[in-house]
């Protein structure tokens, strides 16, 4: 192999005019690059959210397009793509070119899919980090009917009675199935899993009492809360949140260093320019830094976050090895 690899390298520099017309397309190629990264962007830019309209992150993408386009002096255009767990949306713009004008929101979903779908076309490697963009805490939530006040009590009842309760989520795979799970291990209890074809159907046989509790978003738990409708009695938020500042957390009262946070961020295809993505990054962090931004997430039980490039890098590389722990350990698969 050594032999080979010489003897092409001598055959080359045998013939020196090809070897200047390598070097000159080499050269010609590094200018165009830093020309394509000096004038970025030049044309619009597509956000690809791989979720159905009217979510959280649905919102979010639109409230960072509105704002970066104008920076940017470019339109930043919204495009769902949802379906299959994020995985459609999020297979569109692994293999999109890596220039900067196709950009994907990404949750939770990225990273636990790496180990609850055996055959997916994508990893985390085929994405540039951009920016961590925001927080969403859930909520312990449970029916009314439920004579629980606590999580101390929670996991008693649970202990006294051995797969009795049920606990919904949006599906098999989701957050809010592997924060359940990940309860259960860490309390060392057994509550049944109901899975259900999204979180409105979940939320809806909560709030029926079908079904007896549920990591619930706080936005939406909020709500029913002040209503009388359901009983938050704790966040796995490592600290309280602001939007329900007297709701404990799990962390300072049974399970220390418990914590499941929803976490939403930017990224672009593997092989963007650094500069291009820091460019990026600057804006989205200007645009989470306007009160009224802050002020629009925190109406959805959301907090804005910025972190960079690398540390959103190795935050994700964290977070598919933290889930892929809980998914082999509980045996979770995706419908």
């Amino acid at each position: 192999m050594i032999t080979k690899t010489c003897g092409r390298l001598n055959a080359m520099l045998a013939k020196p005019i090809g070897w200047l017309v390598i070097l000159l397309l080499a050269l010609l190629g590094a200018v165009g690059a830093q020309a394509q990264t000096d004038t970025f962007p030049n044309r619009p830019i597509k956000l690809v959210v791989p979720y159905p309209p009217g979510g959280f992150t649905d919102i979010l993408g639109r409230l960072l397009a509105e704002r970066l386009g104008p920076r940017l002096g470019q339109a930043v255009i919204v495009e769902n793509r949802g379906g299959g767990g994020s995985t459609i949306g999020s297979a569109l713009v692994a293999k999109s070119p890596a220039d900067g004008y196709t950009l994907l929101l990404v949750a939770p979903d990225l990273a636990i899919n790496q180990s609850l779908i055996s055959k997916l076309s994508y990893s985390v490697d085929d994405f540039a980090p951009i920016t961590l963009a925001a927080w969403s805490p859930l909520v312990l939530a449970l029916h009314p009917s439920l004579r629980i006040n606590s999580a101390k009590e929670l996991i008693d009842h649970a202990k006294a009675n051995p797969g009795a309760l049920r606990f919904a989520s949006g599906g098999n795979g989701t957050g809010a199935h592997l924060a359940l799970e990940l309860f259960k291990t860490k309390a060392g209890v057994q509550i049944l899993h109901v899975p259900y074809k999204g979180v409105g159907p979940a939320t809806t046989d909560l709030l029926g009492g079908q079904v007896e509790g549920m990591f619930l978003q706080m936005a939406v738990a909020k709500r029913h809360v002040a209503a009388g409708k359901l009983k938050a009695i704790a966040t796995p938020s490592a600290q309280r949140v602001a939007a329900m500042p007297d709701l404990p957390t799990l962390s300072e009262t049974v399970l220390p260093d418990f914590e499941v946070v929803p976490w939403f961020g930017v990224v672009a295809p593997a092989g963007t320019a650094p500069a291009i993505t820091e460019r990026l990054h600057q804006e989205m962090l200007a645009i989470l830094s306007q009160p009224e931004v802050r002020k629009t997430l925190a109406d959805q039980g959301a907090e804005a976050v910025s972190v960079g490039p690398a540390a959103f890098a190795r935050f994700i590389r964290s977070e598919v090895l933290r889930w892929g722990e809980v998914i082999r350990a509980s045996g979770a698969k995706i419908d």
